[in-house]
């Protein structure tokens, strides 16, 4: 993974984070953020993928079920973001579609992504931070706005 500082004002900082080939998509992005301390940041992105697992919420069972995809797909939509998770980690939401061979799509939550040949990602910090809350009736982590 590579990444540069693009822009810098008033306590937000603009990223581009460009992936490689055998790169594991969330672990760069957690790495960075612990890294450059990004504790509110917005995600987007495009690329592509070797294999990827997409994560569904299943509001009966209150867990995530896999979709994995072992087949090259394209990133058609990435967006996600990083809020600081109750143990006051940097926690890493990320949403996206990608589109196989011959045009379907698939989507959910990235639980992990190989990618080939590149990921290109533009993290855009917030110079306010986000911080995420347990929430009693799903059993996740949400993001709670402090009032």
């Amino acid at each position: 993974m590579q990444h540069r500082l693009l822009h810098e004002n008033g306590g937000q900082r603009t990223f581009a984070l460009v992936l490689q080939t055998g790169d594991e998509a969330m672990d760069c992005l957690g790495r960075f953020a612990r890294d450059n301390r990004i504790a509110a940041a917005e995600i987007t992105g495009i690329g592509a993928f070797a294999k990827v697992v997409l994560k569904y919420f299943d509001w009966g069972d209150r867990e995530y079920l896999d979709n994995r995809v072992e087949e090259q797909v394209e990133v058609a939509s990435l967006t996600g973001d990083v809020a600081l998770a109750p143990d006051g980690a940097p926690s890493i939401h990320v949403h996206l579609v990608v589109g196989k061979r011959d045009g379907s799509a698939m989507a959910g939550h990235l639980g992990s992504g190989h990618v080939r040949p590149t990921l290109e990602l533009i993290v855009t910090e917030s110079p306010a931070h986000l911080r995420k809350v347990r929430d009693p009736e799903s059993g996740l982590a949400l993001i709670r706005l402090e009032t």
